[in-house]
């Protein structure tokens, strides 16, 4: 007799129901996959030059003294390098310019700097890639192209919070004064996101940097006295194009804590929001348990779940905002979570709870950042704080309810 008999009939539907969801899940994503979610990147084998240079750093002294844990707390790393001279902290920043680079607690400007040098030294290697005969045509074009994008990063008004050339890499740069801002606002973007596609030259605003530079932007039209900066955040490993780390919570629950990271690391400001776009909600919506209070906005786009069944279920004292565009194809994403794929309910659903913002304007998956579009302008208005002049979606007309 089969074991599992006793259930009867209903048994025998409950478990059709669930694979049925677990195979359509599987069959969305894969359709999704073949109609523009994004274009699969290939994967190569790199050392970790970060860790490499954290070992050195742990095993060095300075004036005859040791050197405070690379991961150590914000507070211990501020205190260490606030009683050191300026010339002293360039001198450890040319020495270890990966370490300091990404050094939550260390002068943004010191980061700054020491990331100028860490990305010369990323973008000598690839020179050398290029006409490395090791490698095939299609790995010199792809040296080439990442050689050009860190030429780029190396620009003396670029300020680049954070550098790690391991793998695809990964990166985090400022727009505004971060040291003094009181608003800062973190865009976090989603899938295939890596120093190659960090920022484009066409199609800009698909990219971190397009994106953040387009919010910065509207912040200051919106409230141009607002001590405000933001940040493009594509410092956590996204999915590699459309797949199973794409639909599961992985990379989501690795990119959580580096995002809590950066949260707690920000110099003392008054208010944070975070903007995730797409799977960068994922992110989000895992991080947001443990955020620090001073992060007061969770605003979402695009996204295909926050790994949660509704805003109660994040644990956060923040305000979720969420919005989607009418043709955006992330709505044909089942909104569930079955054996570990998909990422929960619809944030924009009324049952989820959020305040729903209207995107008029915007088009497709990642039009959210287009100047002239409702999105930005209420993601603007949201990362300045002012609240109670943001467009609600027709769906949420209260969006703007109970905001004291």
């Amino acid at each position: 007799m089969n074991s599992f008999s006793g259930f009867g009939p209903s048994y025998g539907f409950l478990q059709s129901t669930a694979w049925r969801a677990a195979l359509a899940l599987v069959v969305v994503f894969v359709m999704l996959a073949l109609t523009g979610w994004t274009a699969i990147r290939g994967t190569k084998e790199d050392a970790n030059p970060l860790a490499t240079a954290r070992s050195a750093w742990q095993h060095a002294t300075f004036h005859g003294r040791p050197l405070p844990d690379p991961t150590a707390a914000p507070a211990t790393v501020r205190a260490f390098f606030a009683k050191l001279d300026r010339p002293d902290q360039r001198r450890l920043a040319s020495r270890y310019p990966l370490v300091v680079g990404n050094m939550g607690g260390a002068p943004v400007q010191l980061r700054y700097r020491a990331n100028r040098t860490a990305i010369d030294q990323a973008r000598r290697i690839e020179k050398k890639r290029m006409v490395d005969r090791r490698l095939t045509p299609v790995g010199r074009q792809t040296a080439g192209r990442l050689m050009h994008r860190l030429e780029s990063m190396m620009s003396p008004a670029r300020q680049i919070l954070a550098f790690d050339p391991a793998g695809d890499g990964r990166a985090a740069e400022v727009f505004g004064n971060l040291a003094t801002a009181r608003r800062v606002s973190v865009v976090v973007p989603g899938v295939d996101t890596n120093l190659s596609t960090f920022e484009r030259t066409a199609k800009a605003l698909t990219a971190p940097v397009g994106m953040a530079q387009s919010l910065y932007k509207a912040e200051r039209t919106a409230r141009p006295s607002a001590r405000t900066a933001v940040i493009a955040w594509a410092d956590y490993t996204s999915p590699g194009g459309l797949g199973v780390e794409a639909a599961t919570g992985q990379l989501a629950e690795a990119g959580a804590v580096r995002l809590r990271a950066l949260t707690e690391s920000l110099p003392s400001t008054d208010s944070v929001s975070l903007f995730c776009h797409s799977y960068g909600s994922v992110v989000c919506g895992v991080a947001a348990r443990q955020l620090p209070s001073n992060v007061e906005n969770i605003a979402v786009a695009g996204s295909p779940g926050m790994r949660a069944d509704n805003r109660s279920a994040l644990g956060t004292r923040a305000r979720v905002w969420a919005m989607r565009d009418a043709d955006d194809w992330i709505q044909d994403v089942p909104y569930m979570e079955v054996g570990g794929l998909g990422h929960g309910a619809d944030p924009v659903e009324p049952s989820f709870g959020s305040r729903v913002l209207s995107a008029q304007g915007a088009q497709g998956h990642t039009g959210y950042f287009a100047p002239g579009t409702q999105s930005l302008r209420n993601f603007a208005l949201v990362g300045v704080g002012a609240l109670d002049s943001v467009d609600c979606a027709s769906s949420d007309p209260g969006c703007r309810a109970d905001l004291a």
